[in-house]
């Protein structure tokens, strides 16, 4: 049975080891589709998913940046995040593997939720 984007938004970060593997590229493809905002770019040398998020004003952005940290820290698994006025860029990968794994889509979907809810509030 194929997940839905609330499927992958509602799952926990895997313990992710040196050694583990990173995702095939049919799988990052099938896991794009479920975060279609985001996309692959190397970036330093490294595949990562990256997004930018647009806010009007910064207080707004550093407050997004705050709740993804948050999340960042339940989750234990951190992206880069850069906040700027008008937009926050995040950049999910896993440092461990040097690459895509499962958990980068997780958490990509994960911030997309944390990006909705703040539109909202």
């Amino acid at each position: 049975m194929e997940e839905s984007p609330t499927d992958l938004f509602q799952r926990r970060c895997e313990p992710c080891q040196m050694g583990s593997f990173v995702v095939t590229e049919e799988e990052a493809n099938d896991l794009l589709l479920k975060v279609p905002a985001w996309r692959r770019e190397f970036h330093e040398g490294v595949e990562k998913l990256i997004r930018e998020f647009h806010f009007v004003e910064f207080k707004d952005a550093f407050a997004f940046s705050y709740k993804l940290a948050s999340l960042a820290e339940r989750e234990n698994h951190h992206p880069s995040i850069m906040t700027e006025w008008g937009k926050v860029t995040v950049y999910w990968w896993s440092h461990k593997i040097n690459g895509l794994h499962i958990n980068d889509f997780i958490m990509a979907s994960k911030t997309d939720m944390i990006a909705k809810l703040s539109a909202k509030s």
